[in-house]
């Protein structure tokens, strides 16, 4: 069997088996289990698994194996089990296992810490609203990032010519008819971004996709023109395309999942594929034009305007908060909560300048592992680890590194926080550095970066990175961990 294989494979046996899998899914860096009985799933022989850097424990069960292999790996575990990415399993799968793997999915029951099983049925236990919530933010917005990414680098080697165009160093005539057709190319995702979002919003809260993209799109406004416009009700003025942004999306999508459901209770099986579609999409157009979009572009713009009169006015301490907590926030999973910002002021001022602020954060955790790699050389366990988390790290991957370094030795994991904090600072203090797409971070934010203020993000990146590495390599180390460890 091929390594992706072998790794899904192990995967399998220590969560106790195929028929202990709801579903297979993955982000960018994690698999994502669906989880039946959490009792029979062993935490510490996961984590010691080759190939796996990590493991969360939350609604989903997430084995973090890092960039690029991830795809293979739950590739691999979707080959296995006979179903495509992020489908239910069937429930007779487990019949299908072979007698090894039940016998060790067996084993593994039997020689879990009752401890372990404790924590686990706690942690399912207390799952809140709000962290539900989260979870389907991540859900919607998560699938989206390699489409951010994609265009959001279109976007940017389209920017870096017209700028040379207007410097005169490329001929317009020849060199403007590519910067249209990127930003053509582009347009494809940004441009109805509200129909991709209202799609994904109605498959993650129960709704039929289709109807949700068909909601965002209403929000275009598509057919209203100057001559024929329709009229906010609460103000009188024009209704002007996008008003609401992803805010009005998100909600009018909820409410259509929740008034689908709530027809097809009534609504007679012979007519329920004509009727319930038909009253749904009308309902909730109208609302959405007559009472989302006026309320939620408040509530957006609002929104947008609050954060960047903050980071205007805070400056150096805005940035060094917002550095320093990004990635505790992201340990405990409210970093989703933000991802919609993000999107909302891409949409509205073309650029976020929030991500070049949080992006420092994993600037700390790269010269924090520097540190830790310089003075703890004897522990050969500790520096493999550093040297296959520290190429990803610095292309902005952080994970390998967090759980598999900082966070265990704990005090470097504060050091690393301070470091990600110093480089905010600097960005805040620069002021209007934006980034045109979400997803990347490190150095891979690099061309993503608006208004030609590249060179000032990566003075913040180097800032984060000295700062991790400083306060970590002079308080940060434990002295255990600089102990000789072999291999």
């Amino acid at each position: 069997m091929s390594k992706e294989q072998d790794l899904g494979q192990k995967i399998f046996e220590e969560v106790g088996g195929i028929g202990n899998v709801s579903k297979i899914a993955h982000c960018m860096t994690r698999v994502r289990l669906g989880i039946k009985d959490t009792d029979k799933v062993n935490v510490e022989g996961l984590k010691k698994a080759p190939g796996v850097l990590g493991v969360v424990e939350d609604d989903t069960l997430q084995i973090i194996v890092g960039p690029g292999f991830v795809n293979k790996v739950a590739g691999a575990m979707c080959e296995m089990a006979g179903v495509k990415m992020g489908e239910t399993l069937p429930e007779n799968l487990d019949k299908n296992l072979t007698q090894a793997t039940a016998k060790t999915g067996k084993e593994l029951v039997e020689e879990k810490a009752a401890a372990t099983k404790a924590e686990l049925k706690k942690k399912q236990n207390n799952t809140s609203g709000f962290k539900r919530l989260l979870k389907s933010i991540a859900n919607i917005f998560v699938p989206l990032i390699p489409g951010f990414v994609g265009a959001g680098l279109i976007a940017g080697i389209a920017a870096i010519m017209f700028n040379n165009i207007q410097a005169g160093n490329l001929d317009a005539g020849t060199w403007m008819q590519y910067v249209t057709v990127l930003n053509a190319i582009k347009n494809g995702i940004f441009s109805f971004l509200v129909i991709y979002v209202g799609i994904n919003t109605a498959q993650e809260f129960g709704g039929t996709p289709v109807l949700g993209g068909a909601v965002g799109g209403v929000t275009l406004l598509m057919g209203v023109t100057p001559e024929l416009p329709i009229k906010n009700i609460f103000n009188g003025s024009d209704m002007v395309a996008g008003q609401g942004g992803i805010i009005g999306v998100l909600l009018a999508v909820y409410l259509l999942c929740v008034l689908e459901k709530f027809l097809r209770k009534f609504i007679p099986n012979s007519l329920d594929i004509i009727l319930t579609p038909m009253l749904a999409l009308l309902i909730i157009g109208l609302f959405t034009i007559f009472i989302i979009m006026p309320f939620a572009g408040v509530i957006s713009t609002s929104l947008v305007g609050s954060i960047n009169w903050i980071i205007a006015k805070g400056g150096l301490f805005a940035g060094f908060v917002l550095g320093t907590l990004f990635l505790p926030m992201v340990m405990l999973g409210l970093h989703q909560v933000l991802t919609p910002i993000h999107v909302e002021m891409i949409a509205q001022d073309g650029y976020t300048i929030l991500l070049p602020m949080l992006a420092m954060a994993g600037g700390g955790q790269v010269g924090a592992s520097i540190a830790i790699w310089m003075r703890c050389r004897k522990n050969k366990p500790l520096v493999t680890m550093i040297k296959g988390g520290l190429p990803v790290g610095i292309l902005g991957i952080g994970e390998p590194l967090i759980y598999g370094v900082t966070v265990p030795l704990g005090r470097p994991f504060i050091t690393a926080c301070l470091g990600g904090g110093i480089g905010g600072a600097i960005i805040g203090f620069f002021g209007n550095v934006g980034a045109i797409a979400i997803g990347p971070s490190g150095v891979a934010l690099i061309p993503l970066i608006a208004n030609n203020t590249w060179f000032e993000y990566v003075i913040g990146l180097l800032a984060a990175y000295l700062g991790g590495f400083i306060l970590t390599y002079l308080w940060g180390v434990p002295k255990d961990a600089m102990e000789a460890v072999e291999e």
